[in-house]
């Protein structure tokens, strides 16, 4: 057993690695903005699942927030064994004409975070020979929807060249790719989950334990399901002419 950071972990798809690693009898440090979300899931994880759980209220769209949580990381005293970089946000909003701030907020959170306590992490768990860190992208990093897509296509490269790096460390480096689940996302957006078929969601639950298990072999890319593994071949592979077409920002399904 170990001790596990969760970005995000108050709602989403952040909640759901909280409640499959207290299952197996990992401890937790949960991070997220709202403290009142946060020690309301630690009490129940405390209650049902009898681990030790750190609630860490940290803003990652600032650089006091970041480093508060990157100081956490980098304790000598009960060491992260695992890290989850799984905040993110939904902009909501087109390029042009759209808020600037907004564009900067998600570049702090999705990006900034994601590099400053990468780079806490495996400087520590370099140091000790072991260690995991799982970087949550998405499969929209293979289309062009805006700069959210830009940014997680910047988690899946940014994970590929570091595992490189740390081959031979005792350290794994895993970008999972999830598509459509059914959590606040869309709602906090503004855009229609309903225009999506039913078969098309994953199970929030499907994607941890893909994304676990998979972190635990070593893996450094992975899509969970036949669907958005075909899905992620598809894009790969089609004229980006013909993704920019059909997966462009008009595709959102923003109101």
């Amino acid at each position: 057993m170990g001790r596990a950071l969760i970005t995000g972990a108050s709602s989403g798809l952040g909640r759901e690695f909280a409640w499959t690693l207290a299952a197996e009898g990992n401890d937790l440090v949960l991070v997220a903005r709202n403290r009142d979300r946060l020690e309301e899931l630690a009490d129940e994880l405390r209650q049902k699942a009898n681990i030790g759980v750190e609630v860490l209220p940290a803003d990652l769209n600032s650089a006091e927030g970041v480093d508060t949580v990157a100081q956490r990381i980098q304790s000598v005293n009960q060491p992260i064994t695992l890290l989850i970089n799984n905040a993110g946000m939904g902009l909501g909003q087109d390029f042009v004409g759209g808020d600037i701030t907004r564009e900067l907020g998600a570049v702090n959170v999705m990006v900034n975070a994601v590099l400053v306590l990468t780079h806490a992490a495996v400087n520590t768990m370099v140091a000790r020979g072991r260690g995991t860190i799982i970087n949550v992208s998405s499969i929209t990093s293979m289309t062009v929807q805006g700069t959210y897509s830009a940014h997680k296509a910047w988690v899946k490269v940014f994970t590929e060249g570091l595992a490189t790096e740390l081959e031979g460390t005792g350290v794994n480096i895993t970008a999972v790719m999830p598509g459509l689940m059914h959590t606040e996302f869309h709602e906090r957006v503004n855009v229609d989950a309903g225009q999506w078929q039913e078969f098309m969601f994953m199970d929030p639950q499907l994607v941890t334990n893909v994304a676990l298990d998979a972190a635990r072999r070593g893996q450094v890319i992975v899509v969970p399901t036949p669907m958005y593994k075909f899905t992620y071949g598809l894009l790969k592979f089609a004229p980006r002419a013909l993704v920019r077409k059909f997966a462009g920002p008009k595709m959102s399904g923003r109101l």
